[in-house]
């Protein structure tokens, strides 16, 4: 139950988050490596097994582990909730947020396309909910939190649609996955990204850099929707490392 069991993790599992974890000042990283780690899990929780009831069971556990630690109670023995449960008992992390972003892994249990509004709710609900989590966790303030939800859904639809290949292998892709469509979906997120953008944002920067690609490829699938369905969407990881390296510097995102 440790914090660096929970950096292994998502070094393992979510290699893009670990490095915007690593970009961050080192107090920042205690916050976002059990944060990650728990989306990680959470994430995963739908896809361990085809059985729904496990599925939910599965998920209520992390329902009751941050229900537990807001009460004030110790989680049960894990990697990931013993670190999690402690930030939330400091009051680092918010758990009606943290019980929303498991509420919207719900959706994954279900092998049914997206339309595009029941898309746009569940990566909001997921990828929204983590990067306010995050950044809230690290001081940005309330009045902020529709403009971090609004690139948090630019970052979750890039890498959803980066995915798009193989969730509609699984019955879980668009309803619509005609090339117009795809390129409505990546002008919408290019839309709300700028919004987002023009927003004057203050000690929560160091997390929104899981924003930082959005842009790139949301671009990317606007010009040449087709790659997106043949799954040409992805950047070389140096480029990704460079990218971050350079809103770093520059104090952006």
């Amino acid at each position: 139950m440790t914090f660096e069991a929970c950096a292994a993790l998502v070094e393992r599992g979510d290699p893009d988050r670990f490095r915007v974890a690593m970009a961050a000042p080192p107090t920042a990283r205690r916050v976002l490596f059990p944060l990650f780690a728990f989306n990680l899990e959470v994430a995963r929780a739908p896809w361990v097994t085809r059985e729904p009831m496990l599925a939910e069971m599965r998920l209520q556990w992390w329902r009751d582990v941050v229900e537990t630690s807001a009460a004030g109670d110790p989680p049960p023995a894990h990697e990931v909730a013993g670190p999690l449960g402690a930030l939330i008992r400091e009051g680092r992390l918010d758990p009606a947020t943290l019980d929303a972003i498991v509420q919207a892994r719900r959706r994954d249990i279900e092998a049914e396309p997206f339309r595009p509004d029941d898309l746009r709710a569940y990566l909001e609900g997921t990828a929204g909910n983590l990067l306010w989590a995050s950044a809230a966790a690290l001081g940005e303030p309330s009045v902020h939190r529709d403009a971090v939800l609004q690139a948090g859904y630019a970052a979750g639809l890039s890498a959803w649609l980066q995915a798009l290949p193989e969730l509609a292998a699984t019955g879980r892709g668009l309803v619509d996955e005609s090339l117009p469509a795809i390129r409505a979906l990546a002008e919408d997120g290019l839309s709300v990204l700028a919004q987002a953008r023009r927003m004057r944002f203050g000690p929560g920067i160091p997390a929104l850099r899981a924003a930082s690609l959005a842009g790139t490829f949301l671009f990317r699938a606007k010009r040449d929707p087709e790659a997106v369905l043949e799954g040409r969407l992805s950047l070389a990881e140096v480029a990704k490392s460079s990218r971050l390296l350079w809103v770093t510097l520059k104090g952006s995102w």
